[in-house]
């Protein structure tokens, strides 16, 4: 893969920048990292691969831009959601394919959060499916979209029906994507060293026994096909900050790698069977807010916090969701974001804001001093979004232990489910609020 750089479209002052070896082993993905870019500039690139047999054989030239993080107080764009090819929607291209994303890209922010569900490894994409008002979706189809994803190569192959969307590639191309993990980028509702034994396993007529073997799978092929950093130390860890210059720093949690099992906690304490993020996850969040000059801390996490009641595919109350249900004081996996929530209060961390999606509709939550049952805590704002290119849901109920309220809520009707109905929220940060 050779890639050049430019700060214009003509590519007048082109420069070489690197030689990346796109390989079988990594299912021809390549990597590189830019550093010591102007600030607040468009970068355009160039990427071409060179046959390695024929090093004089070149393919066609792909041009791609994006903007650096600014060095000044400018304001900055972004938007966000999750959620793409779920529930067997896939890419109809008679009715324009993913069209969400071509949406965003009309907005031009200076970058994307992709909140997780990046692909949906467990929800195979048949050659039709019925629409609520009786039309029919016709879906493109591929041999490693035709059953839940075990192997290597099929978890891959989700990665790559994706990127046959004309629109999700010209959104790549020019917006650059944060992108964090939930669970269908493994299988729905999973949790590490989970049996692959519930209902919803066994009428997908999955193989594998255990989800960590998936995991371990789905985890290479999401490092291969996102644009995530990864170091020697810690190969495979999602959860990271990016510094977008002096107005913002966003923190990119991992709810899923790190937490114990799904089901209602049955004691108050906390333990390991109560994580979510896990101890050294939110000992790294906490000293990175109490650090962070930025004037904004948007904390991006792949699951609602605000303590959305979420029922899982086989009933059971609450089990996939941080919340326990029964609007009382902290207990469980409650304690954890409980002491987080606190900790901002305590150490005077101002203007944190947290985006999520996964729960197929749009909202926004507030906790207010009149409302909340958990006094130790600033009230704070949760926007969620969603999905991009899935099936919509919703609304589901809240547990007030920390007294969220809807501040704003869209969801559709029973009849008015599917992609069309996605969204994506925007958001831009005023370097003169806060």
């Amino acid at each position: 893969m050779l890639v050049e750089i430019a700060t214009t479209d003509s590519f007048k002052d082109a420069r070489n920048v690197a030689f990346v070896d796109a390989l079988p082993e990594s299912d021809f993905t390549g990597k590189l990292l830019l550093e010591n870019l102007p600030p607040a500039q468009d970068i355009f690139y160039r990427v071409r691969f060179q046959d390695l047999a024929s090093p004089t054989v070149a393919g066609e030239p792909k041009v791609g831009r994006f903007r650096t993080a600014p060095n000044d107080r400018r304001s900055v764009s972004f938007v966000w959601s999750g959620d793409t090819a779920g529930q067997g929607w896939g890419i109809d291209e008679s009715r324009g394919g993913m069209r969400t994303y071509a949406t965003m890209l009309k907005d031009r922010p200076d970058f994307f959060i992709h909140n997780g569900d990046t692909i949906y490894a467990d929800a195979p994409i048949a050659t039709e499916q019925k629409m609520p008002n009786g039309q029919v979706w016709r879906n493109v189809v591929t041999e490693d979209k035709s059953k839940p994803a075990e192997t290597l190569a099929e978890f891959r192959g989700n990665y790559k029906y994706n990127l046959l969307d004309k629109n999700v590639l010209a959104f790549n191309a020019e917006i650059p994507m944060f992108a964090q993990w939930d669970d269908h980028e493994v299988t729905n509702n999973w949790w590490p060293g989970e049996p692959l034994t519930r209902a919803e396993h066994q009428r997908k007529k999955y193989i594998e026994k255990n989800a960590s073997s998936l995991s371990a799978r789905a985890a290479r092929a999401f490092h291969e096909y996102m644009p995530l950093r990864t170091t020697q130390s810690e190969p495979g860890r999602v959860y990271r900050k990016i510094s977008y210059g002096p107005l913002l720093d966003v923190f990119m949690l991992d709810m899923r790698s790190y937490r114990g099992p799904n089901g209602e906690s049955k004691e108050d304490g906390y333990g390991p069977a109560a994580y979510f993020l896990g101890p050294t996850q939110i000992a790294w969040l906490k000293l990175g807010l109490a650090n962070s000059r930025a004037t904004w801390k948007v904390i991006a996490a792949d699951m609602p916090i605000s303590l959305l009641v979420v029922y899982d595919v086989d009933r059971k109350w609450g089990v996939e969701a941080v919340a326990q249900g029964d609007d009382g004081p902290p207990r469980g996996r409650e304690l954890e974001i409980a002491d987080l929530l606190s900790f901002i209060k305590r150490t005077g961390v101002r203007n944190t804001v947290w985006i999520t999606a996964d729960v197929h509709y749009t909202a926004a939550h507030y906790t207010t001093i009149r409302t909340r049952r958990y006094s130790r805590i600033e009230p704070f704002w949760e926007f969620v979004s969603g999905p991009l290119h899935a099936g919509t849901f919703g609304p589901n109920a809240l547990d007030m232990t920390f007294g969220p309220q809807h501040a704003y809520i869209k969801a559709p009707s029973r009849h008015a489910q599917g992609p069309g109905r996605s969204r994506a929220w925007a958001k831009t940060l005023d370097p003169k609020l806060g």
